[in-house]
């Protein structure tokens, strides 16, 4: 249930269920978990997730500390809104990553949980200060900041994005900085304000292959942009590492992984990241196969003779998972194949 209010007095409505449109507190719509109920959803694969899958349910003393700083700073945590498998262990661990300008996405990828909609122009001014205060209360020496696409927004949010750095660094002036960015439609000159902002490290996803990019991508997204986007931060500030990231289990082909990794490489992307696709909900995408960990063991090692510094691959492995160890050159502390060893 959500409390809400109308003409002051409290109000409980339901809570909308995936799939379904609700009214976002800027007055706009958008659709629970980003895809929309329709009669083509197939149900779950009723099948156990194979043992390597499984991550334990997020619980812990550090873990409630870190929700009640999130929230109580009125942020959303990528790690809540796509349902990351790994929230219990980073948060644990004392890192996070935090998602900017709201929980509603312009785009509505197939792949992703997060809401998505019109935030109509909607953007929280004190965001900038609170995230630099969130930072300095979880005490994070790397934190990762990502956000959903404000295509509503005329420079798409990359001032917005690019003060919360600045309001970060200011506030904590030994902490490292990941920027996780939208594409900014691919207008460049949105990419340098990120880039210029006082980051360490710049990152895009160009998530899947090629010939996969739509239907798995929004229309508005594209591999050829995400690769410009990339190549441009890398020119602009050659002293800026990038990073990109895959999804497998979609459908993908060897040669054409290998292909990728090829492109951004020519993009001159440093660091990369392969994790597994797991389906959020019937209404997403479906999942075409489970990637072995043997399997992720030998893309990484095709990754490292391409050249890039690291490519952390496993199939709990996200974008930002144990982010601060990826230029240890050890798959990020991972064991074999990239399954986290459990304590």
């Amino acid at each position: 249930m959500i409390m809400s209010e109308f003409k002051g007095i409290s109000v409980v409505t339901p809570r909308p269920r995936s799939g379904e449109k609700y009214v976002t507190r800027s007055g706009g719509t958008a659709i629970k978990d980003g895809i929309k109920q329709g009669p083509e959803a197939q149900a779950l694969p009723g099948a156990r997730k194979p043992a390597w899958l499984r991550a334990p349910m997020p619980g812990g003393e550090r873990f409630e500390a870190l929700r009640r700083a999130v929230r109580g700073h009125r942020l959303a945590t990528v790690c809540e809104e796509a349902k990351c498998p790994n929230i219990g262990e980073c948060w644990n661990a004392g890192t996070a990553t935090l998602m900017l300008m709201g929980e509603v996405c312009t785009r509505a990828c197939r792949f992703c949980a997060v809401d998505t909609g019109n935030p109509k122009g909607w953007l929280d001014a004190e965001e900038p200060a609170n995230s630099a205060r969130t930072v300095q209360l979880m005490g994070l020496g790397y934190v990762v900041l990502t956000s959903v696409n404000r295509d509503d927004l005329p420079d798409g949010g990359a001032g917005h994005f690019a003060a919360c750095v600045r309001e970060i660094r200011t506030l904590n002036p030994d902490t490292a900085i990941e920027a996780l960015t939208p594409d900014f439609q691919g207008v460049l000159a949105d990419v340098e304000t990120v880039v210029d902002s006082g980051l360490q490290v710049f990152a895009q996803n160009i998530e899947t292959v090629r010939r996969l990019t739509h239907p798995v991508r929004d229309p508005r997204a594209s591999y050829e942009q995400t690769m410009a986007v990339l190549g441009h931060a890398k020119r602009h500030r050659p002293d800026v590492l990038t990073k990109s990231s895959l999804m497998l289990g979609l459908g993908e082909t060897d040669d054409e992984i290998f292909a990728t990794m090829d492109d951004l490489r020519a993009a001159a992307v440093d660091i990369l990241t392969l994790g597994q696709y797991l389906r959020p909900t019937v209404h997403h995408l479906p999942l075409e196969r489970f990637v072995t960990p043997e399997q992720f063991a030998a893309y990484r090692e095709a990754a490292l003779k391409r050249g890039f510094i690291e490519c952390v691959s496993g199939p709990l492995v996200r974008s930002s998972y144990r982010a601060e160890q990826a230029l240890a050159r050890n798959n990020a502390g991972l064991g074999a194949g990239g399954v986290a060893r459990r304590r």
